[in-house]
């Protein structure tokens, strides 16, 4: 099993023992002192990351981590540009040491929610930056990702957007096919009220149809077949449910596979969403005790 520990200059500390009371803060406090009193510690600086160590920690990484990318505008505006600015800024700075953080960790699934439902109702210039803004992405910087062995999924109807974006975003998922290091979804034009309802009319559509072909299903659904109709179908649940920019609800993200998952709130806008704050998430998510009901 995968393990963490945190390290501090040359210092590896187990990680479970990285807590108020435990030895990791007591070492954190003694490696600060050596800093300020012994010369040859002076340069030393905190590493602000995990690494994979031996097995010598009992914690564990998620397997499926998923963000709410929230707090673009308003990051931007914070800087006096426009709306897009902030969205341009992510897709140039921060998603892809994410997701090369994810594959450094082992972390096998990651789902960024990049556009929703009820994204559509904004500024129409705004959503004119965003469709060009993902024409650039799915072109050149998806691209660079596939190199490196991420595979893609799309969660969320793909077919309201343009054409030539749906394309674009269908070509990669099967490009991508093959490729092992992590797979990255892209919620886009998602809604979980939408996907619940989707999957519940293609199951009566199925049942229809199997009526019609006299072959009667009067079985009542269960589970599986429930989830089979999902757009995350094959996909296992998020472990673990991040959202940056401070607010405090999932607006609709994942309402059926979010069930036991851990949620992570952050007032850190998504543009300053950085690997270090991934770590300061992933640091949470370990010293949480994961019962599922028991």
């Amino acid at each position: 099993m995968r393990k963490l520990e945190r390290q501090f200059g040359d210092f590896v500390i187990p990680y479970g023992m990285a807590k108020p009371g435990g030895y990791g803060i007591q070492a954190e406090r003694i490696f600060k002192l050596l800093r300020r009193w012994i010369p040859a510690f002076a340069g030393m600086t905190r590493k602000k990351s995990f690494i994979i160590p031996p097995m010598t920690s009992s914690t564990t990484i998620p397997h499926h981590v998923a963000i709410i990318m929230d707090g673009n505008r308003r990051w931007a505006r914070s800087h006096g540009w426009q709306a897009i600015k902030g969205h341009e800024y992510v897709v140039d700075h921060i998603l892809e040491p994410l997701v090369d953080r994810c594959i450094e960790l082992g972390i096998e699934y990651l789902t960024l929610w990049a556009f929703s439902t009820e994204n559509w109702q904004r500024d129409r210039l705004e959503l004119e930056g965003m469709m060009q803004l993902f024409r650039r992405a799915f072109t050149h910087k998806i691209e660079e990702l596939n190199a490196k062995g991420v595979r893609f999924r799309i969660i969320g109807n793909i077919d309201k957007f343009p054409k030539d974006i749906a394309i674009q975003a269908k070509d990669w998922v099967e490009k991508s096919a093959h490729n092992t290091k992590i797979t990255v979804n892209f919620a886009l034009n998602y809604g979980g009220r939408e996907e619940i309802l989707g999957a519940v009319n293609a199951i009566l559509k199925e049942r229809e149809e199997e009526k019609k072909r006299g072959r009667e299903n009067d079985e009542l659904v269960g589970s599986q077949e429930f989830e089979s109709h999902l757009s995350t179908a094959g996909i296992p649940d998020p472990d673990l449910i991040i959202r940056p920019g401070g607010q405090l609800r999932l607006s609709g993200f994942l309402p059926w596979q979010s069930v036991y998952s851990e949620l992570y709130f952050t007032d850190v806008l998504m543009p300053e969403f950085t690997v270090e704050e991934l770590d300061k998430a992933l640091e949470d998510y370990a010293n949480r005790q994961r019962r599922f009901g028991k």
